[in-house]
């Protein structure tokens, strides 16, 4: 319990979660390390990478990475949670919730951090043990979905993911966010093979969250 308390506490203290989406196991790795080298402490490798529970094992296997919290995303169900877990993974991430992949993650004392849209879904997903939940997909809200949602769900922790880009990121943070998920806009130059770049996009999305949290 003390290491699954200590795995959220920490993802909420960077407030920055890395969603890595690749072509390939390479690309995948050079892009959570380059998000690594600007900051970032929580890397998300989704399971749709090719090869993506040996991503997750390369990359909580490399000395100089052991203070990182490697995830596993875009996880739909329990046998692929466990999978993820036995690989390595400290966390499990999922664009929707599923009761059996909270019930196994809590099994496992591994934090579930599963995708919600409504109120329904955010007051099941904690009844299941999920202490941080994923607003997702984010772009189909603005940041002030945050407070409207903690009118009624005051307790609950949200992370939104997708849409999030550095236009609006400090905004989710003001509104209440507790952390935010980067995909897209924060892997795009690994695309070019530019992972100097990654790096800083990196530095400055740690640099916001800590900006508007003061």
């Amino acid at each position: 319990m003390i290491q699954k308390s200590k795995i959220l506490m920490d993802i909420v203290e960077n407030g920055v979660v890395a969603v890595i989406r690749a072509e390939s196991e390479e690309e995948a790795f050079l892009t959570a390390s380059a998000c690594v080298e600007g900051g970032i402490k929580a890397i998300e490798v989704t399971l749709t990478v090719p090869g993506a529970t040996e991503v997750i094992s390369s990359l909580t296997k490399k000395p100089e990475f052991k203070d990182l919290l490697v995830g596993a995303g875009s996880v739909l169900d329990s046998e692929t949670a466990r999978i993820a877990i036995l690989a390595g993974a400290k966390y499990i991430v999922s664009p929707c919730f599923d009761k059996e992949t909270a019930k196994l993650c809590n099994r496992y004392q591994v934090p579930y951090m599963p995708g919600c849209m409504t109120i329904t879904e955010m007051k099941t997903a904690m009844e299941y043990g999920a202490e941080i939940i994923k607003l997702f997909p984010g772009n189909n809200y603005t940041p002030s979905i945050v407070k409207s949602i903690k009118g009624p769900l005051p307790q609950v922790s949200i992370m939104p993911t997708g849409g999030i880009n550095l236009n609006n990121a400090a905004e989710w943070i003001k509104s209440g966010a507790v952390a935010i998920g980067i995909g897209s806009d924060l892997a795009k130059p690994a695309k070019l093979g530019d992972y100097k770049e990654v790096t800083g996009l990196a530095k400055q999305y740690c640099d916001l969250v800590k900006e508007a949290r003061a």
